[in-house]
């Protein structure tokens, strides 16, 4: 197995965490509720957190790698790195999967135009931040893990309280 086809299948892993998450929000007597809860002023709901993943993915998959534009730039502005994580405005249960189910979708597709001889080079605008294809796979890989643990998280406070 090539290491992109590695951190395909990790990312496969990842979203199941993610969508099993989505699951148990769906199971709760308000799920909207669960979605727009904060573990504090200021801070990012659990929505925010879960569509920062795929507006990430998306940034990625279009503007990062191949430098084009996202397939839906007011999601990416939104919910993009230095957005306003206090956005009152919270994506439902099927917006969240629907985007995330795209920005996957054109994640995976893009990846496809790249093969292990190009994981050294710096596609894009990740050569502003020295970054090769290798290392933006890899952060890739972490971050859906990270955003899915803060989104998990706050749920269970969601639930304590």
């Amino acid at each position: 197995m090539s290491f992109i086809e590695s951190v395909i299948s990790i990312w496969d892993v990842n979203r199941e965490r993610t969508l099993e998450t989505l699951d148990a929000i769906e199971q709760l007597e308000d799920p909207q509720a669960a979605l727009a809860f904060r573990p504090g002023p200021g801070r990012a709901h659990i929505a925010w957190q879960l569509m920062h993943i795929g507006a990430t993915e998306e940034l990625f998959a279009t503007s990062r790698f191949l430098g084009r534009d996202p397939a839906f730039p007011d999601l990416c502005e939104r919910f993009q790195r230095g957005s306003v994580a206090s956005d009152d405005d919270v994506p439902t249960l099927a917006e969240i999967r629907d985007t995330l189910a795209q920005s996957r979708e054109h994640l995976k597709a893009t990846m496809a135009k790249f093969s292990e001889d190009d994981l050294e080079t710096m596609p894009g605008i990740l050569a502003e931040r020295g970054w090769t294809l290798r290392r933006a796979l890899q952060i890739i890989t972490w971050h859906e893990g990270h955003h899915q643990g803060q989104a998990h998280v706050t749920l269970n406070v969601f639930k304590a309280l």
